[in-house]
């Protein structure tokens, strides 16, 4: 840490006026005793309003949970089927700018209009069965359906938020399930071990519905799940897969499929390929229902973007965003950055929330960083700057500077970093976020 010690923000602005959609997500962080970023796992609340709802999905429903990789894999899934020329619905949680990011139909994000109208519908329900203490989640999960009920989808992609046994999305059945890995995170809730979560993960399998795993080394604990439950399970390696080089790869499936040529895809890092090869699976599994054209791959894997993964930024110096939040992702972060190649400096702007396992997540960026800029993060759930700094210095080390936002962090290192140098933002979609913000991206 700097002499200097920690470094002040800038003057507060005052909030706009409230929309009524910014009023209706007060109202859903009021209604549990947990609030917005509590966390309280169950079927039971969500249940209750659903069958009240009277929610029936008449179209194929894929759901995909899994440690890492969920939001691309749902990504690859939406832009696939929306080239086919498909109606698709797509939940994805949390969001980095604005709430609506989570619901989209046909890649956009809906309106605001849509959103509160579908939340009304929601409330009335939770009303009419008992003014039910729905979480955050589980009623966005709830409003999400409504509005995929009400544009008559044709395919639908939910992303588990926790977990997947006991977790909001899984009160719906997957017509094909994917868990695109398995490892140690949110370990307070699923428990401390690879088996444990990877039999939580396993949750949203179904009997005799296809079930996927990507993880290259499944814990046994979900393949005896899937074997118990009699789903039709798929693994990596074994039914599915892929090879290739940088410039072209060929996903094989069961039966000796092939879809060769295809263009490597456009998110970066070395665990896209299997994140595309779960997508790519799922629709093989589906293709009696939902059918899809080479081109509609070919152009699903390209033409797509996704803030905050590994997403960089054009410009000098290069400017990384990365959500990685945990020993695995920052594992494949630290990965990425060898693969770019040369740099003279590496800036690190980092804020994490302190129920992470921060020491394991940091240890793979070891000797890859020159200055770390750490920064406090709102909430009761987070790490101080002070507290990151001390697994710094008895982990990675390097120089640190501690400030008060992820925001005023980045600013601090914009300032010093040169052309040839780097800035890696990372630790959380709270930082990532904020550092979007800060650059005027996402709106």
């Amino acid at each position: 840490m700097t002499a200097a010690g920690r470094v002040p923000g800038g003057e507060a602005v005052a909030p706009a006026p409230d929309s009524p959609l910014r009023l209706w997500l007060k109202h859903l962080e009021a209604l549990h005793p947990k609030g917005q970023s509590g966390i309280e796992l169950g079927l039971e609340r969500v249940v209750r309003v659903k069958q009240t709802l009277e929610q029936h999905l008449s179209c194929p429903l894929i759901i995909v949970g899994g440690t890492n990789g969920k939001g691309s894999t749902c990504a690859y899934l939406e832009a696939i089927y929306s080239f086919a020329g498909y109606r698709v619905g797509c939940y994805t949680s949390p969001h980095l700018i604005d709430f609506n990011e989570r619901i989209r139909i046909d890649r956009q994000a809906v309106d605001d209009g849509t959103l509160t109208q579908a939340f009304g519908r929601v409330e009335s329900a939770r009303q009419a069965a008992g003014a039910i203490a729905l979480t955050y989640f589980e009623f966005a999960t709830l409003a999400a359906i409504e509005i995929f009920c009400a544009c008559q989808a044709e395919v639908v992609i939910l992303e588990v938020g926790l977990g997947g046994r006991l977790d909001a999305v899984n009160a719906y059945d997957a017509d094909c399930a994917i868990v695109t890995s398995v490892a140690l995170d949110h370990t307070e809730w699923l428990g401390s071990t690879r088996a444990a979560i990877g039999f939580e993960k396993a949750g949203i399998f179904r009997p005799g519905r296809p079930a996927l795993c990507a993880d290259p080394d499944p814990p046994a604990s979900l393949i005896e799940h899937a074997l118990a439950v009699g789903a039709d399970l798929h693994l990596l390696g074994r039914d599915f897969g892929y090879f290739g080089d940088r410039n072209q790869w060929t996903f094989w499936g069961r039966a000796g499929l092939r879809r060769g040529g295809l263009a490597n895809p456009v998110l970066r890092g070395r665990c896209q390929l299997r994140n595309a090869s779960a997508a790519l699976a799922a629709g093989e599994l589906l293709r009696n229902r939902l059918p899809l054209s080479m081109q509609a791959v070919r152009r699903g894997l390209i033409d797509l973007s996704l803030a905050g993964r590994f997403q960089v930024l054009p410009g000098k110096p290069t400017i990384i965003l990365d959500v990685a939040h945990n020993p695995q992702a920052v594992g494949e972060l630290a990965s990425n950055l060898a693969d770019l190649g040369y740099c003279a400096r590496t800036f690190a702007v980092v804020g994490m929330l302190a129920d992470k396992d921060i020491a394991a997540s940091l240890a793979p960026l070891a000797g890859r960083i020159d200055e770390w800029m750490l920064a406090d993060l709102a909430g009761p759930r987070a790490a101080s700057a002070v507290q990151l700094a001390g697994f710094v210095g008895t982990g990675p080390g390097g120089a640190c500077q501690c400030f008060v936002s992820p925001g005023v962090a980045f600013d601090c290192a914009a300032k010093m970093a040169k052309e040839d140098d780097r800035i890696v933002v990372f630790g959380s979609f709270h930082t990532v976020a904020a550092v979007m913000q800060a650059l005027n991206l996402g709106r």
